[in-house]
């Protein structure tokens, strides 16, 4: 028969399949056999769980609402609240017209403050129906920051408008508004326990707000890349950054002395890719303190927080970029994904670091 060129190759390749001498297929089958032997030999396969899914896109955020219960906002324009450890949708809230990029809990209570790339934040009570409470415009731009007060009576947002804002949660009242040439927010967290605030930009700086003066009182030396993210250590003694990069070039996270501004005390250094999340773990008894961090590289690390060494990584096939990271208890950890939804780590603590999924949501 005629063939194109291209029929002809494909003609071509399976012929020659089929003609392989018999012994380098059974070679092929012993070299199979022989990974499967090496792979039941390090320990049984652990299954992971497979749950309804909470959202129907990407998961750009997710935080805790209590012991059993997350919040998570996705490009869907959903925010979820989900009971991870049972794996049943508890609520869903729908009000926002673009993806949702941050969520927050006010602490002990029940009520939930989201970000979205609408310009607005929406608030929101688990107890009081699917309409949201209350809502907080001002942005010009998508709403990037969002933090709460540890009160929980003031909320910090940051837009790509280059401005920070401080609303009053309860009246929705905008009680501070100030414009920084540049600064285009990406992260905004309070630290525990004092009137400072902490925020990432994409000019690469972290400032250090007053709430009371709505001035800022301190700004860090820029890193080379874009800082993605920020946390604070419970102690509030510690702030985490982490940065954007591509090909191992970027791509750390960094621990700064939040005691002396400025002040680098480590980079955490392993990534490929974006680091587009960082946490501080809770103390697990007896054990070294811990820093987690996702990647666009479709891994999660867990560090040694005094010495930056990295004492176990888990690669999330297929999952796209993990851009957010929750710790639920000194055992479990939840990661969020942009093609393979909220993934449930569980975290061992022994004389080896270990993290595996157990559940997927």
């Amino acid at each position: 028969p005629f063939y194109t060129d291209g029929q002809f190759l494909q003609e071509q390749f399976r012929v020659s399949t089929l003609c392989r001498p018999l012994s380098k297929i059974r070679a092929q089958l012993q070299q199979k056999n022989r990974r499967l032997g090496e792979a039941l030999e390090c320990g049984p396969v652990t299954q992971v769980i497979e749950y309804d899914p909470a959202h129907t896109d990407a998961i750009n955020c997710v935080t805790t609402l209590n012991s059993d219960l997350c919040v998570s906002g996705g490009s869907d324009q959903a925010v979820v609240v989900y009971d991870w450890r049972a794996g049943k949708l508890a609520q869903a809230f729908h009000g926002h017209n673009r993806e949702v990029t941050k969520v927050k809990c006010i602490p002990g209570g029940t009520r939930i403050l989201s970000a979205s790339r609408d310009k607005t934040v929406l608030m929101w009570d688990v107890n009081r129906g699917a309409e949201a409470v209350q809502e907080f415009c001002g942005h010009e731009l998508v709403v990037n920051g969002l933090a709460i007060s540890p009160d929980g009576l003031q909320v910090c947002t940051g837009s790509r408008d280059n401005s920070m804002c401080l609303w009053d949660i309860e009246s929705g009242e905008c009680l501070q508004r100030k414009t920084i040439s540049r600064n285009l927010v990406t992260h905004v967290c309070w630290v525990p326990g004092t009137h400072s605030i902490v925020q990432t930009s994409e000019d690469k700086a972290i400032r250090v707000w007053d709430s009371r003066t709505w001035q800022v009182t301190n700004t860090f030396p820029a890193k080379q890349y874009i800082q993605t993210y920020c946390d604070v250590s419970a102690s509030s003694n510690y702030l985490l950054s982490s940065s954007n990069g591509f090909g191992g070039q970027g791509c750390e996270a960094t621990l700064w002395d939040l005691r002396q501004p400025g002040c680098k005390v480590v980079e955490y250094r392993g990534h490929l890719q974006t680091t587009a999340c960082c946490v501080f773990l809770p103390p697990s008894p007896g054990a070294q303190p811990t820093v987690a961090t996702s990647s666009h590289d479709g891994s999660v690390k867990i560090w040694d927080q005094n010495t930056a060494a990295c004492l176990c990584t888990l690669t999330l096939d297929g999952s796209g970029p993990l851009v957010s990271l929750a710790p639920c208890d000194v055992d479990s950890l939840l990661c969020a994904s942009f093609k393979t939804g909220m993934h449930v780590l569980n975290l061992a603590h022994g004389a080896q670091v270990e993290l595996k999924e157990v559940a997927r949501f």
